[in-house]
């Protein structure tokens, strides 16, 4: 039976956690409920999962050819998901630092000029490598910390040319670089200056951007949010965008409860983002119509506000999921351990929760599920091997890598926290 024999095996693992379960996002008490296995491997074939197993390696599985690595006891889990980044962007914010902390509100930056605005100018200025640069070395210290796969918007462009320049440099990057990248067209981010006194002019021209990027882009996102887009401003990008088959996401109720969680149901969005002022109406319509809570809790620590209220959305049968928001204004952090860290700290998950809210959950949170997310036989051979005891001892521990290693489709691209891909 050589179609059996393992391309690669990892064996003796400590605490193998595999994601298993039902099929659909986890909620409730299934995020705490997960399947880990003692004194476990993994076996890979063709850069998908070829078994799973428990104490002895069956003869069949190895072959001359067979790498056999020993995980030393050690925590494996499936390869991390953040659903939620602005990857590609130019420039830094860090003149903005001094006003975050001495508390001018975050809506008060942007109508000065800064925040995202100040982003866009050093966007369209970048050349397309200067992007790519810049963008590849966030993703190395996403790797490193042990992503295998990320969400990334476009967003800092608010015109065509610069929208599809971010884009187009997320996919040559997701083509080059061992981390997936699914892209979101976010050109609805922020309303441009020159729009000011009449918004729903631009609204238009986003609505004639969708079709225009269609083949870059397998989500559409808008920033719907008090003094940015209103509900009804977002509906109207939104329903098109589902009209050219886009799936649908929001940034909704990050800072003002304006409906953004009630309008994410009514669309049966694939996820609402942010919510940390979401009503508690709007989390039952989330949970009726299996709406992802992506709930980004870095940037509730960074712009010092109240968390989202995750305890609440999963006693009311939403599916969480985390995410760092990397992006240069409002969080500017890579590290997803650190978001796990604050998911136990800020939003009170236990360790099992946040497992689940960065694997399955965030798989689902882009509509990957199907091949990522879990350790189950056919899915991609995604493995982070943590030098950790157990899971718990991730969270507790914060502010550092725990990575040892990370594989991706079997392919071993990280190496003692550094990428060797």
């Amino acid at each position: 039976m050589i179609e059996l024999r393992a391309d690669l095996i990892i064996k003796n693992i400590g605490n193998l956690v595999t994601m298993r379960g039902s099929n659909g996002p986890r909620v409730k008490e299934e995020m705490n409920n997960i399947e880990i296995l003692k004194n476990a491997y993994v076996a890979v074939k063709d850069g998908k999962i070829l078994d799973v197993g428990q104490g002895y390696i069956v003869d069949e599985l190895i072959g001359e050819n067979t790498q056999i690595h020993d995980a030393k006891g050690l925590t494996v889990t499936p390869g991390l998901v953040d659903p939620h980044t602005h990857l590609v962007h130019g420039g830094s914010r860090e003149n903005e630092f001094a006003l975050k902390i001495s508390g001018v509100p975050y809506i008060e930056i942007l109508k000065r000029g800064g925040g995202i605005l100040s982003t866009v100018k050093s966007t369209k200025e970048a050349s397309f490598d200067e992007l790519y640069n810049k963008a590849k070395k966030s993703l190395d210290i996403m790797l490193e910390y042990g992503v295998t796969t990320l969400e990334a918007k476009s967003g800092y462009g608010l015109e065509l040319d610069i929208e599809v320049k971010q884009l187009e440099v997320a996919k040559k990057l997701n083509e080059t670089h061992p981390v997936d990248i699914v892209s979101t067209f976010l050109g609805a981010h922020a309303i441009p200056t020159e729009y000011k006194e009449n918004p729903d002019e631009f609204v238009n021209l986003v609505i004639e951007m969708l079709p225009k990027v269609k083949d870059l882009a397998e989500f559409v996102d808008v920033f719907c949010e008090e003094g940015v887009f209103s509900v009804d401003q977002t509906r109207r990008i939104l329903q098109r965008a589902k009209e050219l088959g886009y799936k649908l996401k929001l940034h909704a109720d990050e800072i003002v409860p304006i409906g953004g969680a009630e309008l994410s149901a009514e669309l049966k969005a694939t996820s609402a983002d942010h919510l940390m002022a979401a009503s508690e109406e709007g989390m039952k319509l989330m949970a009726q119509n299996k709406v992802i809570a992506n709930i980004l809790p870095g940037t509730s620590f960074n712009l010092m506000k109240n968390y989202a209220n995750a305890r609440k959305m999963i006693e009311l049968g939403v599916a969480v999921s985390l995410s760092t928001d990397y992006n240069p204004g409002s969080c500017p952090t890579e590290n997803i351990q650190l978001i796990m860290q604050l998911g136990s700290l800020g939003l009170k998950m236990t360790p099992s929760e946040v497992l689940t809210a960065v694997t399955i959950n965030a798989a689902y949170a882009i509509d990957k599920a199907h091949e990522i997310g879990s350790i189950e036989v056919g899915k991609k051979a995604d493995l982070v091997v943590f030098d950790s005891p157990n899971i718990e001892y991730i969270m507790y521990h914060f502010g550092i890598n725990h990575v040892h290693k990370v594989y991706k489709e079997g392919k071993l691209v990280v190496e003692d926290r550094r990428v060797v891909y």
